[in-house]
């Protein structure tokens, strides 16, 4: 991609309404721009991200089994009259038809919407266990928007719901999908810094699980166990803290950002439409239930206040939107004809690579844009590099150079 052909531009300060750390550097390099608080429009460079997030999730949701399908974002009023949660979900979007002054939800989850539709197949014991995921658009009357892509109004989320003829069964896959979403994290770049978290069940079970990556920036606060690693969030710790997984009272606080969610539903929502199936002995049997999320928009939020210095963004390799950042520096013809030869054979060997040749632009503030966008790696034509017939490449997590 040719950088010159762009419509987006850098920026040398962020924008003065934004606090967070992500939303500022993701403003600055031209990945994402805010339309308003909790809102923000991917650009191309941003949505080159986003949509490398998602190819890894889907394929880890694919590998345990998951069908994909996409429901859709609004929803009818009656259906979450059902389940109780048209007068209790604090951050619903509700609004009434102009038209037929009909009353509509926009999904900011899709337990109401998944339910019925699955009741509908009239499915038999010899379906199940059975799990369905979509990505798609979420939509939460957020009070406190103010954390970037951290916490959003309007965001993308992959969203898994599992269905079980029991209980046993339903353990047995919660399990197999922390399991993956540890993959999840570990090919996105978090998982040195992603821990399960025991967190609140609500009206669920004792305890649903989080998983949080350990940011200084973060918006909450886990006690981590030294002995098994797994974390214990503040708002359930208690007076005495200790771990659950363990037992082990040796714990350390610190900050992290929530990058995904897990709960085991029971017969939360299959109970209010008589989601029901009979087993193989002929009795008639609620469907047990799990729900799974991680959001997208979060992920790429929480990867930049992860990955960052004081010059910019250092995107993971899996995650970067190029491999490569290519600068042409200099205005002479051989430059000029050296850096499109290296952009051919790069693009030639299936090398993502975003190609900065623009004309009568510093060189200076391409370095400064390299860095601030922070491609893996930065490759460099000018007469210098043409001297020593090579070209110089810099990985951005380093500060050393090399001619090659």
């Amino acid at each position: 991609m040719r950088q010159s052909r762009q419509f987006v531009r850098t920026r040398r300060e962020a924008p003065k309404d934004e606090v967070s750390v992500n939303a500022k550097l993701l403003a600055r390099a031209g990945f994402v721009e805010k339309l308003m608080a909790g809102v923000y429009s991917f650009l191309p460079y941003g949505f080159r991200v986003l949509k490398k997030i998602e190819a890894i999730i889907r394929e880890e949701m694919d590998a345990i089994g998951g069908q994909e399908v996409l429901l859709p974002v609004l929803h009818p009023r009656e259906n979450w009259e059902k389940t109780g949660r048209w007068d209790t979900y604090d951050s619903l979007f509700r609004f009434k038809s102009l038209y037929s002054k009909t009353d509509y939800v926009l999904g900011p989850t899709h337990e109401e919407i998944i339910v019925p539709l699955v009741k509908r197949q009239n499915l038999s014991y010899k379906d199940f266990p059975f799990y369905i995921y979509q990505i798609q658009d979420k939509f939460r009357d957020e009070p406190r928007a103010k954390s970037g892509l951290l916490r959003g109004r309007e965001f993308i989320m992959k969203d898994l719901y599992s269905f079980h003829l029991d209980e046993s069964d339903l353990d047995n896959y919660y399990e197999k999908v922390k399991e993956s979403y540890f993959k999840v994290f570990e090919r996105v770049g978090l998982g040195a810094v992603t821990h399960l978290t025991f967190a609140s069940g609500g009206t669920f079970s004792k305890y649903s699980h989080e998983f949080q990556a350990v940011a200084g920036s973060g918006e909450d606060t886990i006690y981590l166990c030294s002995a098994c690693g797994v974390g214990l969030n503040r708002e359930i710790a208690g007076d005495e803290p200790k771990c659950p997984e363990c037992g082990s009272s040796e714990l350390e606080e610190k900050r992290a950002i929530e990058v995904a969610n897990i709960f085991k539903l029971h017969t939360k929502y299959s109970s209010p439409f008589g989601l029901k199936v009979k087993g193989e002995d002929g009795k008639e049997r609620d469907v047990a239930m799990g729900c799974y999320g991680i959001g997208l928009n979060r992920l790429v939020g929480a990867i930049v206040e992860v990955y960052n210095d004081e010059r910019g963004i250092v995107w993971p390799e899996s995650t970067a939107p190029f491999s490569v950042h290519l600068l042409s520096i200099g205005s002479e013809e051989a430059t000029l004809k050296s850096a499109e030869d290296v952009y051919n054979k790069l693009l030639n060997a299936g090398i993502e690579v975003l190609y900065d040749d623009r004309k009568n632009i510093s060189a200076g503030v391409k370095f400064a844009d390299a860095d601030l966008m922070g491609m893996p790696y930065r490759i460099v034509v000018s007469n210098k590099t043409l001297k020593k017939d090579s070209v110089e490449i810099k990985k951005r997590s380093e500060d050393k150079t090399e001619f090659v």
